[in-house]
């Protein structure tokens, strides 16, 4: 099977930042171990040099990356590579990866990604709009985009259960039938980054990472008041990490909220904010000085890589009940209320056996999230 990958970077500067780059990375010498022939189309490479790789530019925006395909590149592209699958990692690209594909006369199957959703669900299911992509109200835009893009796929995978029931429910209230296409495939966790659970008793004081993108829609606020919170007893001090260093101006336009958030944080006692400048080495050994993590804020969650990072060192995360957060990770460290949330903390900073307990439980959440076992399903997906 020739797979065309078609990948989005949008943190070229800082890949270790980029989630997408991180799971293309993994999934396409995974594909390839599995007997597939993967080209990488992208604007840096990704994977072995056993992957083919097509240099795309660098979309200037998030919106530039969901409404300008160059559907002369992709004709010429399909040409060249014959795919029998064609995997778009941006869905919103999907009607324009379709043309080519018509155009091309190829009758390659056409999968959609659905990597990042531009909408969540509330509990009593409003349809929300993803700040992040509403911008001068093109938000709408992109939610009617992606939609398209969901009509225009052969199969459509997600991350998670999560996923799959807030895409359904989007592309139903958007007179989309998704018929039998929709598939959850998990994206895979980084082997560089295992450790196996063992009794590791805090000194010094235990140590709670935060190991996400800093954006205010992450919820970041919510949690620098949670920050305040969680130091003041003392019990715990924490970590949070500055994934994505200094941003180019494009990137700072749209949204300057990480380096307020960052700020905000690095300005409260017995908070370290850190960089890992980039370095897997340097981050896993960041992570591995930490007794716990801490999950995002972000309503609109339907997978976090940094979640499964801390899980697969061996770190319990403590998680406020949202999105596939509340699904994935175990019903005793999810929280509702700042008072539980500290609760968690402080027992998981104190009590040896219950932490060891949860690091065995959070460690095994992740096994099947390998590499080659998604790939084994990412290519039954696509089949």
């Amino acid at each position: 099977m020739r797979v065309l990958y078609l990948l989005n970077i949008s943190n070229p500067d800082r890949l270790s930042a980029d989630s997408g780059w991180i799971f293309a990375d993994l999934l396409a010498p995974a594909l390839v171990n599995a007997g597939a022939e993967v080209t990488v189309a992208a604007p840096t490479a990704a994977g072995d040099t056993r992957c083919r790789f097509h240099q795309t530019k660098v979309p200037e925006t998030k919106y530039r990356a969901r409404f300008s395909a160059d559907i002369d590149e992709l004709v010429a592209l399909i040409r060249a590579e014959r795919p029998d699958v064609v995997v778009a990692n941006q869905v919103e690209e999907a009607p324009a990866v379709r043309t080519a594909l018509l155009e091309a006369g190829s009758d390659a199957l056409l999968a959609g990604y659905c990597h990042y959703l531009p909408f969540s669900f509330t509990s009593d299911g409003q349809l929300l709009l993803d700040p992040s992509l509403n911008d001068a109200g093109l938000g709408r835009p992109v939610l009617l985009a992606f939609a398209a893009g969901l009509a225009a796929c052969d199969r459509v995978m997600v991350h998670s259960s999560t996923a799959a029931s807030w895409v359904s429910a989007a592309a139903a209230r958007m007179t989309v039938d998704l018929g039998n296409r929709l598939r959850v495939v998990p994206a895979p966790r980084d082997e560089r980054l295992l450790r196996a659970p063992a009794a590791r008793p805090a000194a010094g004081g235990a140590i709670g990472v935060y190991n996400h993108r800093l954006y205010a829609h992450y919820g970041t606020e919510q949690f620098v008041d949670l920050a305040r919170d969680l130091v003041a007893s003392g019990t715990v001090r924490l970590r949070v990490m500055d994934l994505f260093g200094q941003r180019r101006a494009e990137r700072k336009g749209l949204d300057d909220s990480p380096e307020k958030m960052r700020d905000k944080l690095a300005a409260l006692p017995h908070v370290q904010v850190v960089s890992d400048r980039g370095d897997r080495v340097r981050y896993k050994n960041l992570l591995a000085g930490a007794r716990f993590g801490i999950a995002p804020f972000r309503p609109g969650c339907p997978w976090s890589m940094s979640v499964i990072d801390c899980q697969g060192m061996g770190l319990p995360v403590i998680s406020p009940r949202l999105g596939w957060l509340a699904e994935h990770i175990d019903p005793e460290l999810c929280f509702t209320t700042t008072a539980e949330a500290v609760a968690l903390a402080e027992r998981l900073a104190t009590d040896d056996e219950f932490h060891a307990v949860h690091a065995k439980r959070a460690h095994a959440s992740t096994t099947d999230f390998a590499p080659a076992l998604v790939a084994a399903r990412y290519l039954e997906a696509i089949s």
